[in-house]
């Protein structure tokens, strides 16, 4: 498939990816997404993945999952469910696009790793993907830095759940991470 998706599958190599390995190919698609679209501010829209060809989005009621991604009829149908918030449609939407990128070598690049399964992993890389095309790296720090330290405000502005801005601001390292546990002295 050529065009922007197959751009974004050039990027990737074709063997075994580390988790870490897996997380900068992600974020590295997701920007050149937001380049190819001249994108430099939230919230990023639907319409970046709605408009590419071959692509199909359908909004389900009621749907038994948040989203899913088949090949169908020589297109990708990408299935959301319409009773979610607009705010995690998006996330969903995001997340399967990655599912679409990843498709032709999908087996290869996430094999069971640490008691981790292929379908954890891709899932995993999935989201980081979702997170960083909607709440890309240098906007949460400008954000950031710039005051907009309010997890509620900064969920408004980039149009996403506070759950995944929270998620976001960890994975940069504005926020601690979440203890596991706690340990008693």
């Amino acid at each position: 498939m050529s065009g922007l998706i197959g751009q974004l599958r050039d990027i990737v190599p074709i063997r075994a990816l580390t988790l870490a390995e897996s997380f900068r190919i992600a974020e590295l698609q997701a920007q050149k997404m937001l380049e190819h679209y001249e994108l430099t501010e939230p919230p990023v829209p639907e319409s970046v993945i709605a408009q590419i060809p071959r692509i199909q989005i359908e909004r389900l009621v009621p749907s038994p999952v948040s989203g899913a991604t088949q090949w169908s009829r020589g297109r990708w149908l990408i299935l959301l469910s319409g009773t979610e918030p607009m705010s995690r449609q998006r996330f969903s939407l995001a997340h399967e696009f990655k599912h679409v990128l990843d498709h032709p070598f999908i087996h290869l690049l996430y094999p069971p790793y640490l008691g981790m399964s292929e379908h954890d992993r891709a899932e995993q890389v999935c989201d980081h993907f979702a997170g960083c095309l909607l709440m890309p790296r240098p906007w949460i720090k400008r954000a950031w830095g710039g005051g907009a330290q309010d997890l509620g405000a900064l969920a408004q502005q980039f149009d996403v759940s506070r759950a995944a801005i929270q998620v976001r601001l960890r994975r940069i390292g504005l926020l601690e991470p979440t203890q596991r546990c706690l340990v008693r002295s």
